[in-house]
């Protein structure tokens, strides 16, 4: 064979080795990704509350299970909360779990009895008296876990440095006692679009450096909703009944959660797209289940 002919072969052979080892090879930026997290370790790092709400929990010294909701006529009404232990239709497995974890852990008076003015909620208040009341209700209650939403109310007379200021004061008065706090954001509210979100933006913000979790109730309405959630606007009116009946979140006053007889304790997702209370009651269930799982247990 002439030597022209030999190059040409081994030149062959290399070639079609080199396709083999490309072929076999990792893909690009394959490197990259093995050495990043997995998807549940980078789920695990955004709980970035888990370790600070840890070494709160380490102080307290109360009953276990105690689960305190501090809050106005949102929090106050028996259409939040209460209705769980007995109506949970279509609910998925997921949060079915996390009732069972939830009813197991917390203690029975706090489905129903922890409501009114001395547990922490009245209607048409704001972050003011929750400022003004919250040593006494730590010192009557001694929570475990808080639950804190107030802002609905703040809307027209707070500006948003004092909001700011006040939320931080009572969320510092609840770690101290050692008791873990779950921040709510608020709902949106009808007329006050615009402020509700920049408050919300607020609670999400102070959530963070504050090292609490976050329940994210405004954002489970206006994912679900984005552009129908106020009951009080023309498409809504003569839906019949109270201003409760309107098959959308927010009721026909525009302010609270709704809560029409045809989605109640309906936990599908037309119920959650239809019952405001029902969202609540969701959006507060997972988050407090994530809490048991992740910091009280």
């Amino acid at each position: 064979m002439k030597r022209w002919m030999i190059l040409l072969a081994v030149l062959a052979i290399s070639l079609s080795a080199f396709a083999a080892t490309k072929k076999a090879a990792p893909a690009p930026n394959a490197a990259e990704s093995a050495s990043a997290p997995a998807p549940a370790a980078k789920a695990a790092g955004e709980k970035y509350w888990v370790e600070p709400m840890k070494k709160v929990h380490a102080k307290f010294t109360g009953d276990k299970g105690t689960f305190a909701q501090f809050g106005d006529s949102i929090t106050v009404t028996m259409a939040f909360w209460s209705p769980l232990v007995w109506t949970r239709k279509n609910m998925d497995e997921p949060a079915q779990a996390d009732f069972a974890l939830v009813k197991g852990h917390m203690k029975e008076a706090c489905w129903r009895e922890w409501k009114g003015p001395a547990f922490g909620s009245d209607g048409g208040m704001t972050i003011r008296w929750a400022l003004d009341n919250v040593g006494a209700w730590l010192k009557k209650l001694n929570p475990e876990t808080a639950l804190l939403m107030f802002g609905t109310n703040d809307l027209g007379p707070l500006q948003l440095d004092e909001y700011e200021t006040k939320v931080r004061a009572v969320i510092a008065k609840c770690l101290d006692n050692g008791t873990v706090v779950i921040l709510s954001t608020i709902p949106p509210k009808h007329g006050q679009g615009e402020k509700a979100k920049t408050f919300v933006e607020s609670l999400r913000r102070i959530a963070r450096e504050c090292g609490v979790p976050v329940c994210d109730y405004y954002g489970a309405v206006t994912s679900r909703r984005p552009d129908d959630w106020d009951g009080a606007t023309d498409k809504f009116k003569g839906a019949g009944g109270d201003v409760y009946q309107v098959p959308t979140l927010i009721s026909g006053d525009g302010v609270h959660p709704s809560n029409p007889k045809q989605w109640e304790g309906d936990y599908s997702e037309e119920g959650l797209k239809h019952n405001g209370y029902v969202l609540r009651n969701y959006v507060v269930l997972r988050s407090y289940a994530d809490v048991i799982r992740s910091v009280l247990k």
